[in-house]
Formats: structure tokens, C-alpha cells, sequence
């Protein structure tokens, strides 16, 4: 049945339709409104480092096709022949000069152009307009410290205007001693019998959950303390949780690392970030970051009960390569297909979903109202500061939602721009 976004997230009182993680309608509009529209997530640009490296991804359910060019001229292509649709490239990544698709030869270097086509002196009669028909480049391109994203809508704003307030958060991800970031290893892959929906909510401001979902895995470790964190929606449908001394725990060669590099943290992003390096957020819609484990990973959606996960594990550039491989086998104990963690939250998920099939069930809305009106300001902090554990930006993103779901263009939907402290780093 036909469906109207603005009933499905009501914000005055914090409900949300559980229409919106079961409904192919939905999903077919969220494909159009949102992935169509919103910046998303690519690569890193350490993953493509010299002309002609390659990658190949999702915006949506549309792939895409990075490259850097022989110029070193990073652009993304819609991963599709012009001539049947076949994929062109089916590697996962790689150095080329060119591509040639396995159906019917069609050729195209790595600039996008049309470069070759079969017969096309004595089928084609040398009047096929090869000018016309490269391939489909994704509208813009752009890179945040090293964090490649593009969008399919020429009329969407700069990335940095996107981005807003949470620019000055990625720093922690991204750049925290000013020399860039890598990521290493190889990308975890796998698919979720759930909605995309949950678990880039989940990463966007979802601390409630730590105490009782992780209880077992942190039991012989340690637990976030109740009070010691703050969430912050950070505008534009972005938003993360962000807690400190978490490190001071641990006694290994990556922490060791972590504590002697605070300083430099600090001179380089300022005290408030550098003391508070445990960070999990999620760049709207689907990019998500999680810093005591150094992972990034992208939701990339495949129905509306079915989400295919990314991840990769994201280091320090100068950091020593023992520190580096640290790193790594953190990633894979706690935030792996198999990671004690990852396989709490994806039961969550996957059940979340699965509830929201019942016909009965289905009618019974869910509450998001936690910490509604406790809001404050912060100096150090861009964006709208709550207490530890809020569900603040889980409104702030599904009242993003509806926004994009609502709209028939960029032109109808605001955009809130980095404040002045954000803007300084």
C-alpha cells in the first residue's frame, strides 16, 4: 500500500513505524531518495595509491567502479557496459590501462572513454558516436582525508558542506597526528538477514546497548563507565558517541602506542579529541566508524531485510608496522564476522527485522524518546551534546530520513554547515 515517510518517523513524540525496516516499497524509495541523492562512501585513497589502481564498489544497489586514471585523476564510473549492461570490471581491485567487458568486447580506458569496439568497421559502419558512449560517471567525486565519496546528484552540496560538524569528528578516524591514515589488510564481507537501517542507527548513537548485548565479551575486560561519555549529533542526519581513558586499561604494543602518541593527538586536533579517542558514529546514511577497534565499514543495502557489511581495518599511517598489526588482529577479535561483538549486535539486528514481519507486530510502533529535551551545547564538541547513552541522534537521523524521503530535491532539503570550531581544524 501506498506509504506517506512523514508517517512512518513521528518526531514530536518518537515513534517509528517498524513499516520502515520491512517494506519493499520503502526500500525501493530509499534507492531513489536517499542513495541517489547522499553522499556515499567509495574508498580510501590508499587502496588506489598510483595510476590505473582500481576498485569496484556499491553506491546503493547501483555498482560503481573507482579509479584513479593515468593522470592520477581519482573518478567513478557506474560499473555497467553501455552496450548490454554486462559489469566491466569484475575484479575486486586492481591496476588497469583499460577494460574490456566479458560480453561483447566493448573497451574503455580508465578515464571512462570508449576506446574499442568490435566490428566497428563492418557491423557498426563506423557510426557508432564513441564519444557518446563511455561510461556513466558518478556526478561528484571528492575526498576527505583520504575518505573517497561521491554522489549521483549533481545538484547535492560540496562534500565538506555534507559532512558539516562531522568533518571535525572524522579527524579521529582519519588524520589524528596530521600524516593521513591507511587502511590494511584485506575487506571483511558478508550479508545480514537484516534491515540496513539497524545497524547504521546502531553506530550512529546506540551506547544503551553496550552494557547488556557485550555484557559476556566485556566481562573480562572492563565496561564503559555510566556518565564518563557524551553523544553528539553533529547535524545533516550524523552521529556519534564519543568516551575517553578507555585505553588506559590495556598493556600491549598498540596501546602503549596509543598513550605515547596522546600528545601529538593533542597538539594536532586540540585536548577535547585527543582525550576522547573511543568513537563510534555513522556518516549519513550508511558509513560507519568505530575507533577502539579501527574499523570502518559501509552498509551496503540488498532489500529491505538483507544488508551486505564492509569492513575494513584503518591505521595510523606512520605507525610502526608492529602497532599496525595490532591493529589488524583487534579488528578481527572484536569487530569481525566472527568478532565477539560483531556477532552480538547481528543478532539484534536480524531479529529486529524478523519481528517487524508480523502482521500484528508490525502495528506496534518503537520508541526512541530517551534523553528528548536534555540537549545541550558544547564548545569543544560541534553539534547537540547529550548524555552517555541518548537516542538523540537516532532521532536526528531518522528525522534525516524522513527529510530525504520527503523531498523531491537538494532544493527542499537544508543543510546545516560546520561550525565556526570545526571549521578552525
Amino acid at each position: 500500500m501506498p506509504f506517506d515517510p512523514a508517517t512512518l518517523y513521528d518526531p514530536e513524540n518518537s515513534l517509528l513505524s517498524r513499516r520502515l525496516f520491512v517494506d519493499r516499497e520503502v526500500y525501493e524509495a530509499e534507492l531513489e531518495r536517499i542513495f541517489a541523492r547522499t553522499w556515499l562512501f567509495l574508498a580510501h585513497e590508499s587502496q588506489i595509491p598510483n595510476p590505473g589502481d582500481f576498485f569496484t564498489t556499491y553506491m546503493g544497489e547501483d555498482p560503481v567502479l573507482v579509479i584513479r586514471d593515468s593522470s592520477g585523476k581519482i573518478n567513478a564510473f557506474i560499473n555497467s557496459c553501455r552496450h548490454r549492461g554486462m559489469k566491466v570490471c569484475r575484479a575486486d581491485q586492481g591496476n588497469a590501462a583499460s577494460f574490456t567487458c566479458a560480453y561483447h568486447g566493448w573497451t574503455y580506458g580508465n578515464d571512462g572513454k570508449l576506446i574499442g569496439v568490435p566490428n566497428f568497421q563492418d557491423a557498426y559502419f563506423e557510426q557508432l558516436d564513441m564519444e557518446q558512449w563511455g561510461l556513466v560517471p558518478v556526478s561528484q567525486v571528492d575526498s576527505y582525508k583520504g575518505l573517497i565519496f561521491g554522489t549521483f546528484d549533481p545538484a547535492a552540496p560540496a562534500l565538506l558542506d555534507y559532512l558539516g560538524n562531522m568533518a571535525y569528528y572524522l579527524d579521529v578516524v582519519a588524520d589524528r597526528l596530521g600524516d593521513g591514515s591507511e587502511v590494511i589488510g584485506g575487506i571483511h564481507k558478508w550479508i545480514m538477514p537484516c534491515n540496513w537501517k539497524f545497524p547504521a542507527d546502531n553506530f550512529d548513537g546506540d551506547s544503551y546497548h553496550v552494557g547488556w548485548s557485550h555484557l559476556t565479551a566485556l566481562k573480562p575486560e572492563l565496561t564503559i563507565a555510566s556518565g564518563i561519555g557524551r553523544q553528539v549529533y553533529a547535524g545533516n542526519g550524523h552521529g556519534l558517541g564519543m568516551f575517553p581513558g578507555i585505553l588506559d586499561a590495556y598493556e600491549n604494543d598498540v596501546y602503549r602506542y596509543e598513550r605515547e602518541m596522546r600528545p601529538a593527538m593533542e597538539a594536532h586536533m586540540g585536548k577535547a579529541r585527543a582525550e576522547n579517542q573511543y568513537v563510534h558514529g555513522t556518516v549519513f546514511p550508511n558509513f560507519s566508524i568505530l575507533t577502539f577497534e579501527r574499523t570502518v565499514r559501509v552498509w551496503h543495502p540488498r532489500g529491505p531485510d538483507k544488508v551486505e557489511t564492509w569492513s575494513w581495518c584503518i591505521v595510523d599511517k606512520s605507525a610502526p608496522q608492529n602497532v599496525k598489526g595490532g591493529y589488524r588482529k583487534i579488528t578481527e577479535w572484536t569487530f569481525s564476522p566472527s568478532g565477539l561483538f560483531e556477532q552480538d549486535d547481528m543478532e539484534n539486528w536480524q531479529f529486529c527485522t524478523a519481528t517487524g514481519r508480523g502482521v500484528m507486530t508490525r502495528q506496534i510502533p518503537q520508541y526512541i524518546g530517551m534523553g528528548k529535551g536534555h540537549e545541550h551545547a558544547d564548545e569543544d564538541f560541534p553539534g547537540e551534546v547529550g548524555y552517555t547513552i541518548s537516542e538523540q541522534n537516532q532521532r536526528g537521523w531518522y528525522g534525516r530520513w524522513r527529510q530525504f524521503m520527503s523531498a523531491n530535491s537538494w532544493k527542499d532539503i537544508p543543510v546545516e554547515k560546520a561550525a565556526p570550531i570545526a571549521q578552525q581544524q
